[in-house]
């Protein structure tokens, strides 16, 4: 009897606990008749952020107005910016504006807010069955409060994918053998890059060394980070708030081997702020970039005295091969600013109702966003809510999203927990091979210009010595990023 007099007991207060929550007719602390206003920060320029306002809109007119919710939406401009106005706001800089009660962020700038104790705890407003509608990878990447609750809510993912020039790429590959299942290995690629470069070459005889690169990515960080994890190894791995750095020689030399040195060789290439830019220009073939970057993939080839029409060909991001098939998972989340019960009960409902099926893949049907659900990760989905919506979509973001969801199953989203100076750290994989690719690729060129041959022109930048020397001041940089 005791016990059960415990349990009943237990049972009243979880029901007390539920109405002071939920209110009167599910409402919670919200009055209708006195609505609260939220103000969100994002980075969504151009079609994404027309997509956000328009369901923004939606909310305010529909749900947000039955339940006294009413939310602004403003870009602060690029990542960067948004960035920087977060961290200008929490310090209080002079003209700053006040926090915003939600804002887009990535894990590791949430950490830092985090840390400052500016993030509202999403666990209070979420229960099992909540969370459980979401892609469990993309919750635990927002476990990032030390007792492992919920400070960013899931809300567009990304991965990464590889799209080709198809109409420039068929009379290579008829003309070498090239096929498109070599280019699923990093190692293919590189193959695939070498022979380009020397059937570009080829085809003016009388102009020596002057081919052409075939293939760039976006976000190196995200070749370092995935490339590990594809052989075995978490760069970064973090364990009850620690962080280890494992920088394994044997491994970053087939980073290095199949990044810097087709780089310094011409064999890949970097021109513009991003490759799809060159593949714009003629510059590129191909590229690895984030799934909503599809939208950029440039319709024509420009020249300085023509422009022709091209196709495209998407593909999954290339895996080392013999590794195994991690793909990165990306995109900024939504956090909540700490504040009071009222304003984080309101976000949330805003939250939850922004990654709903239908909404979500609204939204990700126009700007090239992953929905975050289970429900809403497929095809059949997909094709039901264009329907639905009468959406046009834009038929390289539908050809981009439609292969995710079919290699799904057969690939693990990974990303790194967040961590104490994690930002600076991943400047360094960012930055560190690149520039010093760029830099050794102008020497090379340099010698070509003098009439060396390619090999010996590179020879010096791709020796054993070469690479133990970056690979000294490589961990020696990284090292001082995460300890500084």
């Amino acid at each position: 009897m005791k016990k059960k007099g415990k349990t009943i007991k237990n049972i009243c207060l979880a029901a007390a606990l539920s109405l002071c929550l939920t209110g009167c007719g599910n409402k919670g602390p919200l009055d209708p008749s006195n609505p609260v206003s939220l103000t969100v920060w994002h980075y969504y320029n151009g079609s994404q952020q027309v997509a956000f306002d328009a369901l923004v809109e939606e909310f305010n007119d529909t749900v947000g107005k039955k339940k006294g919710i009413y939310i602004q939406s403003y870009s602060q401009g690029s990542v960067s910016d948004l960035e920087t106005a977060v961290r200008d706001s929490i310090n209080e800089k002079v003209g700053a504006d006040a926090m915003p009660d939600i804002f887009a962020s990535y894990a590791d700038t949430a950490y830092e807010v985090e840390q400052a104790g500016a993030l509202a705890n999403l666990s209070d407003y979420l229960d099992e069955d909540e969370l459980d509608k979401y892609v469990d990878s993309y919750i635990e990447e927002g476990r990032i409060a030390d007792d492992d609750t919920l400070r960013i809510f899931p809300t567009a993912k990304s991965t990464e994918i590889m799209m080709l020039n198809k109409t420039d790429w068929e009379p290579f590959a008829e003309a070498t053998g090239v096929s498109l299942e070599s280019l699923k290995t990093i190692e293919g690629v590189a193959a695939a890059a070498q022979k380009y470069y020397e059937w570009t070459d080829s085809l003016t005889p009388d102009i020596p060394e002057d081919g052409k690169a075939f293939y760039g990515r976006d976000a190196v960080a995200n070749y370092f980070i995935i490339g590990m994890r594809q052989l075995g190894t978490e760069i970064f791995e973090v364990q009850n708030g620690e962080m280890t750095l494992n920088v394994p020689k044997e491994k970053l030399y087939r980073l290095w081997e199949n990044y810097y040195v087709p780089m310094v060789k011409g064999y890949f290439g970097a021109y513009g702020s991003f490759r799809s830019d060159d593949v714009k220009t003629g510059e590129l073939l191909a590229y690895t970039g984030s799934t909503s970057s599809a939208m950029y993939f440039p319709d024509q080839v420009e020249l300085d005295n023509d422009s022709y029409a091209i196709d495209y060909i998407v593909m999954t991001a290339p895996v080392f091969e013999g590794g195994e098939a991690y793909a990165v998972q990306q995109g900024a989340g939504m956090v909540v600013t700490r504040s009071d019960k009222k304003h984080e009960y309101a976000a949330v409902e805003f939250l939850k109702w922004f990654t709903e099926a239908d909404n979500n893949l609204q939204f990700g049907s126009v700007s090239g966003y992953l929905p975050v659900t289970k429900e809403a990760g497929s095809i059949e989905k997909l094709d039901q809510v264009i329907a639905d919506q009468e959406i046009t979509v834009a038929p390289k973001t539908y050809k981009c999203m439609t292969t995710i969801f079919k290699e799904m199953d057969g690939m693990t989203l990974y990303t790194n927990k967040s961590f104490k100076n994690g930002s600076a750290a991943r400047k360094v994989l960012e930055y560190n091979l690149s520039d010093k690719a760029a830099e050794d690729r102008a020497k090379v060129v340099a010698a070509l210009e003098q009439g060396k041959k390619l090999e010996e022109a590179s020879a010096e930048f791709v020796s054993e010595e070469a690479f133990e020397a970056w690979y000294s001041s490589f961990c020696k940089e990284l090292n001082n990023a995460v300890n500084r």
